[in-house]
């Protein structure tokens, strides 16, 4: 299942699409180059960074170690990124993470819901949080991906509480 937001600021106020509102939730955020994971608690109150995957030259393969890692971590619901300019509308990024949305739904199975989450600004964020952290540019890129995922997994985390 997977469920796309439309105008303003997906997922507050958009009706309820069926996805649990308990278990596990997976954050991730699709980079060209790397995957940024993050998990949340089984009550969805915290989101931490969990991993970093390196892209494989086929997506099916990235699809699948993504459904792997939520299936091993017990997830019910997988969050994925879209990256809306800052405008909110849809360039070619948006589109490229909507068809990989598309393709994690078809084969998450039905117990896994997929939707999407406007994550603009959360890798600006995670850099600054690293930076006031202390963690070196060269270190940075190494995690950078997987706290970008927690800084977007917590900001649904948080407005999915709203609803």
């Amino acid at each position: 299942m997977t469920d796309h937001p439309s105008s303003g600021h997906p997922g507050v106020g958009q009706p309820d699409t069926g996805r649990p509102h308990t278990g596990r939730a997976l954050g991730v955020d699709l980079g060209s180059k790397r995957i940024g994971l993050a998990l949340s608690d089984a009550t969805r109150t915290i989101a931490s960074p969990l991993s970093v995957l390196t892209r494989s030259r086929a997506p099916r393969d990235d699809h699948d170690a993504i459904i792997a890692i939520a299936t091993e971590h017990e997830v019910v619901l997988i969050v994925v990124g879209l990256p809306l300019s800052l405008s909110g509308k849809e360039g070619p990024a948006a589109r490229a993470a909507r068809a990989e949305i598309d393709a994690l739904g078809a084969i998450a199975g039905d117990g896994l819901a997929v939707v999407c989450f406007d994550e603009r600004l959360t890798t600006v964020s995670a850099q600054r949080s690293l930076r006031i952290a202390g963690v070196s540019g060269r270190a940075q890129r190494a995690v950078v991906d997987k706290v970008a995922a927690a800084v977007m997994l917590q900001a649904f985390l948080d407005g999915d509480r709203t609803q």
